[in-house]
């Protein structure tokens, strides 16, 4: 069932870039969000609308990518009923996007959505880590997800973040997730390699963001100040 729920979301995707090629909504977006980027935010030289419209355009499709990964990674250790349940509230933000991203279509659109799948992710690696000291994947969002507040804005952004956190209320509702023996052998059967090898085989895991914050560290709420 994963695979055809992926399948969909690939699909939404392509759908969503033969939009962009008609209609240019996100460029013309990108354009407008240029001068108002918070200084914080570092792009390489060049033209910082191309350089934006690729760093969006890999934070989309990286959704499926993550999924699909965390999919077979926790099927393969044996947690998959445990990962199962964020995976598809993730999913869901694709199928059933909350009221409040209404009025988007193709790539635009999909920034909201691919926005609370990847701080879902990011909410649900820290909650592990709180827990256990360990992470629960090796991917690393917080500075994407940091820039792409910033490009939403801090009004509409917080209140993705706060559909994210009721999510993650009845994620975690026990404790249980954490108390289970194949659980805790996958964290630390991963740690203990460095993520190598889920990272050789799904290298999308590793990052690749081109775009750099000058901050010492990560602001409070995901927001920039």
């Amino acid at each position: 069932m994963i695979e055809q729920r992926i399948l969909y979301i690939r699909e939404s995707i392509a759908e969503a870039h033969r939009i962009e090629a008609k209609n240019h909504r996100l460029r013309d977006f990108l354009e407008a969000k240029l001068p108002e980027l918070h200084h914080a935010i570092s792009l390489p030289q060049g033209n910082g609308v191309d350089v934006l419209q690729e760093f969006i355009t890999h934070y989309i499709e990286h959704v499926p990518d993550f999924l699909e990964a965390l999919a077979e990674i926790t099927k393969s250790a044996g947690v998959y009923e445990y990962a199962k349940k964020f995976l598809v509230i993730a999913e869901d933000y694709f199928f059933e996007p909350p009221e409040l991203l209404e009025g988007h279509d193709g790539l635009l659109a999909l920034i909201d959505e691919a926005y609370l799948a990847h701080r879902l992710i990011e909410e649900v690696n820290d909650r592990v880590m709180m827990a256990s000291g360990l992470p629960l994947s090796p991917m690393d969002m917080t500075l994407s997800n940091i820039v792409v507040h910033d490009i939403l804005g801090d009004q509409f952004a917080n209140q993705l973040d706060l559909a994210v956190h009721y999510s993650m209320e009845s994620l975690f509702e026990t404790d249980s997730f954490f108390r289970n023996a194949h659980f805790e052998n996958y964290l630390h059967t991963h740690n203990n390699d460095d993520w190598k090898e889920a990272i050789e085989k799904w290298p999308c895991l590793a990052g690749d963001s081109a775009i750099k914050l000058k901050l010492a560290h990560k602001p409070q709420g995901g927001s920039i100040h």
